[in-house]
């Protein structure tokens, strides 16, 4: 069997640029060249370019999703979709490779537009029980009345912005004087906020993939955060300690197994998705849900494959296979 001509996107129009370029490139590094011709394509507001194992050059058409080199067209038989945040999160490039009718890695438009948005996600789960903080939701130009943002939400709390990942526009505000600044900077991010308390606990985050018609939760991983909470730092400069598997009790990890699945059901996910929950009072409260989520050297779902004893290039290479047999 020949190789199949894989696109692995990267890249994107939002503050996640950088670290999807390093999702980009571990996946690029880490796929069997005995399975896939690869090709790494970037993205960004002005340029889609494409480069191979031998640093070819290529356009790539935004028509066709082709690849195009002086006389030479490559037609992808597949994507893996590693775009956080727009357009690769929100569905945007999803739809395209909808009406192509090119196969990938990740959900379809219509889901990963209303998972990226947090505010629609979590009323549609709020609406199937799951667990969640309380929640007021404010728009660029709406009035803002912080006596009644706080009669529903209470010190602490987080300010985010609804679009957004990697704990871009994420701000903890533990006294009065912070909350306008926060709403401001949030506003940067996006037109859209969503304003939550702030739950303390212990957080895990989940990862789920289909694996042989079954939906499977991997390894749980349990974040102590060195910050006030799990921002970027946390993320991705080393100030969070990552345990996987994590020491969680029977029950609890029941319950993370039990709302991790109806969430990847009920909302009709595919690939591979993360979920970040904190444990309040023995009960996981949903916090966010990424479709695209991130696979850099200090990425979290690597560490819980890597927990299952599975290599990546085969998890890598399950995802593409995945997403192939579903056309």
């Amino acid at each position: 069997m020949s190789a199949k001509k894989v696109g692995i996107v990267c890249g994107g129009f939002s503050s996640e640029f950088e670290i999807s370029i390093q999702s980009g490139k571990t996946v690029f590094l880490n796929l069997d060249r005995k399975l896939w011709e690869v090709y790494l394509i970037t993205i960004d507001a002005s340029n889609w370019t494409a480069v191979d194992d031998h640093d070819n050059r290529f356009r790539v058409s935004k028509g066709d999703f082709s690849l195009n080199r002086e006389n030479k067209q490559i037609k992808l038989d597949v994507i893996f979709n590693a775009v956080h945040g727009a357009p690769g999160e929100n569905g945007q490039l999803a739809a395209l490779w909808e009406l192509l009718q090119i196969p990938f890695t990740s959900c379809d438009s219509y889901n990963a537009a209303l998972t990226f948005n947090k505010r629609d996600c979590l009323s549609v789960l709020r609406d199937c029980k799951v667990p969640t903080a309380k929640h007021f939701s404010l728009d660029k130009g709406d009035a803002v009345d912080l006596n009644k943002i706080l009669d529903v939400v209470g010190l602490p709390c987080f300010v985010k912005a609804n679009r957004a990942g990697s704990s871009f526009g994420v701000f903890k505000v533990n006294h009065l004087n912070e909350f306008q600044s926060a709403i401001t900077n949030a506003f940067k991010e996006d037109s859209q906020l969503i304003i939550e308390s702030a739950l303390e606990g212990r957080e895990v985050s989940v990862g789920v993939a289909e694996f042989k018609n079954k939906i499977q939760v991997l390894p749980i991983t349990e974040i102590i955060s060195e910050n006030d909470f799990f921002d970027f730092a946390a993320k991705y400069e080393g100030k969070a300690q990552e345990i996987t598997p994590a020491d969680l009790p029977e029950s609890w990890q029941a319950q993370i197994e039990k709302w991790s699945t109806l969430i990847y059901k009920k909302l009709g996910l595919k690939g591979v998705v993360r979920s970040e929950f904190i444990f309040v009072e023995n009960t996981p409260h949903l916090l966010e849900i990424n479709t695209v989520p991130g696979f850099t050297a200090n990425s979290i779902i690597p560490q819980q494959i890597s927990a299952m004893g599975i290599e990546l290039s085969d998890f890598f290479s399950y995802l593409l296979q995945s997403a192939l047999e579903q056309e």
